[in-house]
């Protein structure tokens, strides 16, 4: 039950991809290069955090691409009627440049009309195709310097459509709180765990009260009864109606394949916030945490300190 957003399979690791039909163009790659090179017409757009914008204003006939740039961690970009291209440059002023960062987009409910792909010094990575909905799942990868190259697919009617993404920039290396390509639900070690309970969104000590699956998101939610919260960054864990403090509940989310069940006794929950959710990171049952836990301590292992009671 290691939990955490992972990335869906079936959606990246397609170098150099094909424009799909129907209609002619250049493939994406021979547009990108098109426009670092001069050869097609480009527009620049800046803002802090998030772009809202119209392919109705580029002309018809050419193959426009917009650059833009935004400076924040998070943010949204919306793009009606998509038409050329967009090259999104994510260039936030809240890091070292020397900092490793993970990048997460999210796709808007009923987002189409265009592929999404991470572009890095020329070469194209495709992160999410048209019409791949994926409402919940949030794909990560490790993101140096480069950007979003967002491609519009031909379409054959002028019909309203909006390409439409969230994005996350991090310092956190991908582990068991973010997507992975690889094992997603494989149990966290004890060195992950001891980790986990140090850099958490939020660390708790409770029982799952119950388990709910939504096929159509991918995840599950995993309804907690916390009897002890070490620490939370956002309200995850509210007070139970007539718990007098003793007794909070919230719910963390994890894939469905992961394939969650209510188990008994308690367990350490950790995990992180990620676009305004709570996910699941490592999940030992807190028997075994405090063995790990004081194993570690008396060889003076423990990366921090936490009560064990």
């Amino acid at each position: 039950m290691r939990g955490a957003t992972r990335a869906a399979g079936g959606r990246a690791g397609q170098l150099w991809p094909r424009p799909p039909a129907p209609g002619p163009g250049p493939p994406p790659l021979l547009l990108l290069l098109a426009v670092l090179l001069g050869g097609a017409g480009a527009q620049y757009s800046s803002d802090l955090c998030s772009w809202k914008g119209s392919g109705l204003t580029h002309e018809a006939h050419r193959k426009e691409v917009e650059q833009v740039y935004l400076r924040c961690s998070a943010g949204t970009v919306e793009w009606m009627y998509p038409t050329g291209a967009l090259i999104v440059n994510l260039r936030p002023n809240t890091f070292s440049p020397s900092r490793h960062l993970t990048l997460c987009i999210k796709p808007l409910r009923g987002s189409s009309g265009a592929n999404i792909y991470l572009e890095k010094t020329g070469e194209l990575k495709l992160l999410v195709r048209d019409g791949d909905l994926g409402a919940g799942q949030a794909p990560c990868f490790s993101f140096e310097q480069g950007g979003l190259f967002v491609e519009a697919t031909p379409q054959q009617d002028i019909s309203r459509r909006t390409t439409g993404f969230q994005y996350e920039l991090t310092s956190r290396r991908a582990g068991p709180d973010l997507h992975t390509l690889s094992a997603p639900c494989r149990p966290c070690s004890h060195t992950e765990v001891l980790l986990a309970v140090c850099t958490s969104d939020f660390v708790v000590r409770g029982s799952i009260q119950k388990v709910t699956h939504e096929p159509e998101r991918q995840e599950s939610a995993i309804h907690l009864n916390v009897s002890r919260l070490y620490r939370q960054k956002s309200r995850v864990f509210r007070p139970a109606p007539g718990g007098e403090g003793s007794v909070w509940q919230g719910r963390v989310s994890t894939l469905l394949e992961c394939g969650v069940r209510p188990g008994h006794g308690e367990f350490l929950f950790t995990g992180h916030m990620h676009f305004g959710e709570a996910w699941l990171g490592c999940a030992p049952r807190f028997k075994d945490f405090q063995r790990m836990y004081r194993d570690a301590e008396e060889r003076g292992l423990n990366p921090c300190e936490m009560g064990t009671e």
